[in-house]
């Protein structure tokens, strides 16, 4: 039997030119990462003496008090609001989602976004009650100190590309109001690089997701206070018990994280910066697409190709590109969060040097083959957004499924 799971599972292959989605497996696993995985998956660990290992990893990385681990970055943010509500009373911790007190927790209504679930269903899912500061573009100061003034538990504040960036209160502004009050704010920083810009500014606690930019499994780093991140840890004996990090888990972001501290992270931007030359190389002739350098929306070091379709002159709408390079084999995944714009980005982080050559071959490839079709603009992105949305509810565990 093969060892191969693409193989022995009839799976397709992805390239990856998306960046770090979860919904394709978000980044490689590098080799001295999955060697320490290897090996504890092999053993038995005192789970909370592992975990206290963990807080000094994360602790020395992001200049924080103590850090622990959860199962990813969505449960991190349920067990952060949770250690919010109950502290480390025991009691109230099996209590939850039932809260006795105060319950509500702050969240800019320009961060009320999606990650793959709402942000704001993982901070419900604790027993808090979500309330929504200011509008979708516009989070002003009085908006905030009025909702401190009514009390709260807590206040989330999420550094996304999916947030509203209009008239965004700035972070430390919104961190130093929450203090005033004295009011802890959980930091959700999953896909970001810095790791102790929060923590300096004086967040009770943020949260990155494990496998990520650190390329580790999946997991999700919790920095932050003493009190906040025992009480965090704690939740494993109530509603984090139904999203336990397992010692492979644990063990990925240690190793993920002390692999960060030591990473030439120069030759790495390096190396994206020769990947995004080739693209703007190859693809600068197609017909009917535009291409520019698009630097990350929240400050992350890598740039991006981003893909801009005329379909008067291409021939064919960005969705219907993206939808024939998925279709391919292997399939190449674009970051499509703008494309009823007619934009696509093409993220260099994921890709190999070899894969990244074979991306800008397809591209080329599906654009002619559209342009002799001439069918690549026949579904307009009303149909496409139908049809997307009908697509996830196809999806089916049964045993023919292939």
């Amino acid at each position: 039997m093969t060892d191969d799971p693409f193989a022995r599972w009839n799976l397709t292959p992805v390239i990856n030119a998306s960046g770090t989605m979860t919904g394709i497996g978000a980044s490689r696993v590098p080799d001295e990462v999955r060697a320490a995985v290897e090996r504890i998956l092999a053993s038995f660990v005192d789970m909370d003496e592992l975990q206290s290992r963990a807080g000094a990893v994360i602790a020395r990385a992001t200049g924080a008090e103590a850090g622990c681990v959860a199962s990813c970055s969505a449960a991190a943010m349920t067990q952060t609001v949770a250690a919010c509500l109950t502290g480390a009373n025991l009691t109230r911790i099996e209590a939850l989602p039932a809260v006795t007190g105060e319950r509500r927790v702050l969240l800019p209504m320009g961060h009320m976004v999606n990650f793959g679930a709402p942000v704001d269903q993982a901070i419900r899912l604790a027993g808090a009650e979500v309330v929504p500061v200011g509008t979708a573009a516009a989070c002003e100061t009085w908006h905030l100190a009025s909702a401190l003034a009514e009390g709260a538990a807590a206040a989330m504040y999420v550094v996304s590309h999916h947030t509203v960036r209009e008239n965004e209160l700035p972070m430390d502004v919104f961190i130093e109001l929450c203090r005033e009050h004295d009011v802890p704010v959980i930091v959700d920083m999953a896909s970001e690089y810095d790791l102790t810009g929060p923590v300096a500014l004086g967040a009770s606690a943020a949260i990155y997701s494990g496998h990520k930019f650190l390329s580790g499994v999946t997991s999700g780093v919790v920095a932050g206070t003493s009190d906040l991140i025992r009480a965090t840890y704690l939740q494993h004996r109530g509603i984090g018990r139904t999203m336990k990090a397992g010692k492979e888990s644990v063990v990925g972001a240690m190793a993920a994280l002390e692999m960060w501290e030591k990473r030439d992270h120069a030759a790495a931007r390096r190396a994206e910066e020769a990947r995004v030359a080739l693209w703007m190389h190859e693809l600068a002739d197609v017909p009917g697409v535009s291409l520019a350098l698009h630097p990350d929306w929240t400050g992350n070091p890598i740039t991006r190709v981003r893909i801009t379709v005329a379909p008067e002159s291409a021939g064919f709408h960005a969705w219907a590109l993206a939808e024939r390079l998925a279709a391919r084999t292997p399939r190449i995944v674009v970051r499509d969060d703008l494309i009823e714009r007619q934009e696509i980005y093409l993220d260099p982080c994921n890709v190999t040097d070899e894969e990244a050559a074979a991306v800008a071959a397809a591209i080329r490839e599906e654009a002619e083959r559209f342009r002799v079709s001439g069918d690549g603009c026949r579904a307009s992105w009303s149909d496409t957004k139908r049809a997307r949305e009908a697509a996830i509810l196809s999806w089916s565990g049964k045993r023919d499924a292939s």
